[in-house]
């Protein structure tokens, strides 16, 4: 259907925002004023903690930058590896469903791939930036 081929850039538009809002949600408290703990929460996972800096940062920055589409891919393959984490070191042994499952990262790993293949679209920063060099 012609008609839905030319929505998708709204698709794109809609995708890239739901995931960076949800991400900023969940990275905005870590970067202002729970860094500490979260640090000592990766740390907990048997990871460097530092790696709670990046972590933070993905969620909120990454997400920022998906909102407005500037540097979307690198932002989704960030948020894709964030979400894979997530997945192994905490949601895993909950299941796919209930609190603890991993039904929601994995959603969310599943809309950053989606980004990584397709990029922004027309209706972003990249694309006003030069990334539509070569497409129709």
């Amino acid at each position: 259907m012609r008609f839905l081929d030319r929505l998708q850039p709204l698709g794109l538009l809609v995708l890239r925002v739901v995931l960076g809002v949800i991400l900023i949600a969940h990275g905005k408290g870590k970067v202002f004023g729970g860094l500490g703990r979260h640090m000592e929460f990766v740390g907990s996972l048997g990871m460097p903690s530092w790696l709670g800096i990046l972590s933070a940062g993905t969620e909120f920055f990454g997400g920022i930058l998906l909102v407005v589409g500037l540097l979307t891919r690198f932002a989704s393959v960030a948020a894709l590896i964030q979400m894979l984490v997530i997945i192994f070191k905490v949601h895993l042994k909950g299941g796919l469903m209930g609190s603890e499952g991993y039904e929601f990262p994995l959603s969310l790993a599943s809309m950053a791939f989606l980004l990584i293949w397709f990029g922004a679209g027309p209706i972003s920063l990249d694309w006003l930036f030069g990334g539509h060099r070569g497409k129709r």
